[in-house]
Parts: C-alpha cells; structure tokens; sequence
C-alpha cells in the first residue's frame, strides 16, 4: 500500500462522515468518498501541502455538487423526504466506516435541509469538524466575514425550526417511552400532553411502504393516525417492537415477520414537548448496507 492510499483510509471515516452529514444519504456518502479517492489517486502529491485540508476541500465541493443535484430529484420524490437513518437494522452485518456520521441526529439532519448548500456546508465545518473560518473560506472560495455570515445564519435558521439537537438521550429515551406506552394502551389523553400544539410528524415511504404523503401538523392530526395504525396492528402475532439507537440516540424499530418496515424517534422542543417525529418507512432506507 503507497503512502497516499494508507493516507487516505486514515481520513475516510470522517469524508464519509461528512458526506452523510452534507446529503442525509449513506450511497450519497460513500459515492462522495469514492470521487474524491479518484482525485486524489491522480493528483500531483509533490504540490499538496496540506494533504488532509485538500482531501476536506475536495469532499466538501463534491458533496455541494451532488446535494444540488439530490435536492433537484428530491422535488419528484413521492411524499415526504426523510434523511436515512444510521441504526443496527441487522445486527449480523459487520461495522463500517458510518460511526463518526452516527454523532449527527436525523433531526438535525432534517432541518438541515432548509439551509443552502454552502450554509450547510460552513455549518457542518464549523460545528462537526471544528474548522477555522481561514479553512473553510479557503474550501467555500469565501471570505472570513462571509463564512462567518454563512454559519450565523445557518445557526439561526435551525434555532427557529422548533426541535433541540442536543437532548439528552436519557431525557429522550423516557419521553419516547411514555409517548408510544401511551399510543400502545390507548391513552389520548397522555399522549396528547406529550406534544407541543405545533408538532410536526413525518413519514417517508418513497412510494414503496405505506406512509402518509404529507407531514401530519399538530397533536390531533398526529394522534388520529398513530392510533389508527396502533389499532391496525394489535394483536397481530408477527409484529415485534424494539428499542434500539438511530444516528447515536433513541429510537423504537417495528418488525414484522422480522424483517424491520419501521423505524421511529423524535426530538423535543424547549419545554420537553414532542417537537418533531420522525417516521421511516422507505424499506431501501431501512435495509443496511455491508
């Protein structure tokens, strides 16, 4: 193995880690990782200085590129677009180079979506990968000030989406298990004082599961449908529920006939309150990939 190519794989778990963050997509991530070993296997190394800050810059333009062109495909996509969750689907396919990208929550993820390409990407330098505003004006083509205008505004815009992206995953875990123990046994009354009055529910099923086509706002828009799948499925003798970890925080994952068809969590807004569910659906998302 040449020196470059042993350099390279000591870099790929955090390309791959900012390719998932940039497009919300493990393909995305990996075809990402992919071009850039292409670049790098054919460029002239006597003219790099810094070989890890030209791998950064190149993975990060290459991944502006195709998330413009993801979000073009995107406006055909059938209901709902949800970033793919990270989470041990099978148990019995080996690790990969996703772990650093687990730190990243589907919330965050999600919201993320709202911002341009370079907001995302400053954003993403800055917040994940600790660059300085010298780096990161170098990679975006920028000025400081504009870099730092870029992450200001980028901050701002997910502030003002209504779910925190720091919660505290036992916080998580109990409010996830009052929430869908009180969906389980029919208590309105207790899931409803769990919601935020805005809260937002998303399912994809990219035409491919069934899945609502459009997001489900408020608490008596949400409850009406998980009440109704709840009733759908009591009793159903080939359906089993575990509690397990999607993107590093808590989730619940549905299997029937035990193959996984749903994965679900959620994220609180400042008071605690359900702010945001997250519904996947899509079995290409759910299927893990060795």
């Amino acid at each position: 193995m040449s020196p470059q190519t042993e350099f390279f794989q000591t870099q790929r778990a955090q390309l791959i880690s900012l390719g998932y963050r940039m497009l919300g997509e493990r393909d995305g991530a990996e075809d990402i990782v992919q071009e850039t070993w292409l670049r790098w296997s054919e460029a002239d190394h006597t003219k790099i200085e810094n070989p890890r800050a030209w791998l950064r810059r190149t993975a990060t333009n290459i991944a502006i590129d195709v998330l413009r062109s993801a979000r073009a495909r995107r406006e055909h996509y059938v209901g709902p677009w949800l970033p793919e969750p990270l989470a041990p689907i099978d148990e019995n396919l080996p690790g990969d180079a996703f772990e650093l990208a687990q730190e990243c929550e589907l919330a965050l993820l999600w919201a993320m979506e709202n911002l341009s390409e370079t907001e995302r990407a400053a954003f993403i330098l800055r917040e994940a990968f600790d660059a300085g505003y010298e780096e990161i004006a170098d990679i975006l083509g920028k000025s400081q000030a504009s870099c730092r205008q870029l992450v200001s505004r980028a901050h701002k815009r997910l502030n003002e989406q209504g779910p925190r992206f720091d919660a505290d995953p036992a916080e998580l875990s109990d409010l996830i298990q009052k929430f869908f123990a009180a969906i389980a046994t029919n208590d309105r009354r207790t899931a409803m004082s769990l919601l935020s009055p805005t809260s937002v529910a998303i399912s994809d099923g990219g035409a491919k599961a069934r899945a609502a086509r459009r997001p489900l706002i408020g608490p008596d828009d949400i409850l009406t449908v998980l009440f109704a799948v709840q009733e759908k499925d009591r009793g159903a003798p080939d359906i089993s529920v575990h509690f397990i970890d999607a993107n590093g925080k808590p989730a619940i994952m549905r299997r029937t006939s035990g193959v996984c068809d749903t994965l679900m969590t959620l994220a609180p807004d400042a008071s605690g309150k359900i702010a945001w569910i997250y519904v996947m659906r899509n079995p290409d998302k759910l299927v893990r990939r060795a």
